[in-house]
């Protein structure tokens, strides 16, 4: 039986299944990508989930916070190195990172390592078109302030840089 990548709603009582082959690939330039694999709107809000992988030392995430949802890392290989409230930490293979609400956190693959996560944030907000935005940032295509005035809809809020 084929399942509909977008078969999951409110009331439904379906599964959401989503192949790798069938998720879309935002490339990022060290090597890495972001798999857009279920957003909000994919699961009656519920989550949304992706997965990132990072090429050795490469940045994940600037400081950031979600006032809505609790971000769940959990680490598939590599090491990811995480700050959070102060402290910053090597996570490795197997590992699992949760962040509630109002935390601020950054994140990134470990000097010298790459990083492959899953990330799920709940209740979800649709983000696959911020992953695109983020790809094209990497790339060099568009500048990281065209992310700025989108904070709200994607409940990711930038920290100022520190000086």
């Amino acid at each position: 039986m084929t399942v509909s990548h977008r078969s999951l709603r409110p009331g439904s009582a379906a599964p959401l299944i989503v192949r790798a082959e069938d998720a879309e690939r935002v490339p990022l330039p060290h090597g890495g990508a972001f798999l857009l694999l279920a957003d909000a709107s994919d699961t009656g809000g519920a989550l949304g989930v992706n997965r990132l992988t990072l090429g050795p030392g490469a940045t994940g995430a600037r400081p950031h916070r979600h006032e809505l949802s609790t971000e769940l890392f959990l680490v598939l290989g590599g090491a990811l190195r995480f700050t959070a409230a102060g402290r910053t930490t090597t996570v490795t293979t197997g590992g699992l990172i949760c962040v509630p609400p109002g935390v601020p956190h950054s994140f990134g693959a470990a000097p010298g390592s790459p990083a492959d996560l899953v990330a799920v944030l709940t209740p979800g907000v649709d983000r696959f078109d911020y992953f695109r935005a983020l790809g094209r940032i990497q790339r060099g295509e568009e500048s990281f302030d065209s992310l700025l005035p989108a904070q709200e809809l994607y409940d990711v809020h930038f920290l100022p840089p520190e000086d």
